[in-house]
């Protein structure tokens, strides 16, 4: 299914595989009751459509979104999304045979988020508990240079005590954050993401790519390491950094963001 459009407009939605309104989240944080401030948790995706400045269809990956998002909501936390634009954002790679995207698909609360992400300007870091970056192509354009995510992102680590999760391309979302002692987040620490072993660099939608994820983390002083054989739930976890290689391990991770919040309550 390489676009679902037709199918997500029945919801008013918008969708893509393997576009944007400006319309933003009704209800703002200050409005949520007391509890859910303090069991909050926060996704990162994007707005972008295409890889680039080409005519490539990209999207959020639907499955890197839903899988995580089961495990923290039914572990009790809140979860509100963000996009540099807020609004609508493009989603795909889409397997209808499964049934918990399936489920998803056609829950309409959760679908709604997915259409109304807040912009960074309506995020207040100190409601939560962790970051969680979204991959599909989308994720290589547009979060990974915005300075008021990055400063959020941030500002949850530190300020909060907070955990930076990411899967698979999302981990381009992590690149640029650094530390108030000026460190970038990663150096000198275990990391993961879609490896260039997975790519096709000669391929048309490789070609506009900002950065290799794995070659600017080991460049900064990350230790990147990935899975040769890839699709088997390969994640690490160092301290409150959680980082995933592709949709398998999209559970994992946010399995791991729970202990680990958990960890750090006691």
């Amino acid at each position: 299914m390489k676009h679902i459009y037709l199918l997500l407009l029945v919801f008013g939605l918008l969708g893509c595989k393997n576009s944007t309104g400006q319309t933003t989240q009704e209800t703002p944080i200050s409005s949520v009751s007391p509890e859910e401030k303090d069991n909050r948790i926060l996704f990162i995706v994007s707005n972008q459509h295409t890889y680039g400045k080409s005519t490539i269809n990209a999207a959020n990956h639907f499955a890197e979104i839903v899988f995580a998002y089961d495990v923290f909501i039914k572990a009790g936390y809140a979860i509100d999304f963000v996009s540099p634009e807020g609004g609508a954002i493009p989603i795909g790679y889409l397997n209808t045979s499964d049934a918990l995207e399936k489920q998803y698909l056609y829950d309409f609360e959760f679908m709604g988020q997915l259409k109304n992400t807040f912009m960074p300007q309506q995020v207040d870091p100190s409601k939560y508990k962790a970051v969680y970056y979204g991959g599909g192509g989308a994720a290589m354009y547009g979060v990974p240079e915005n300075k008021a995510i990055q400063k959020i992102a941030m500002a949850i680590y530190e300020e909060n005590n907070g955990v930076i999760s990411a899967i698979c391309h999302g981990t381009a979302g992590i690149v640029h954050l650094k530390t108030k002692d000026g460190k970038f987040l990663y150096e000198g620490k275990k990391v993961n993401g879609f490896p260039d072993l997975f790519e096709n660099m000669k391929a048309a939608y490789y070609q506009e790519f900002p950065f290799s994820i794995e070659q600017t983390i080991q460049n900064r002083g990350g230790n990147f390491s990935f899975s040769e054989e890839g699709w088997d739930n390969y994640f690490v976890l160092d301290g409150r950094l959680i980082t995933g290689q592709d949709p398998t391990a999209a559970a994992s991770v946010a399995e791991n963001v729970v202990k680990t919040i958990k960890s750090q309550t006691k």
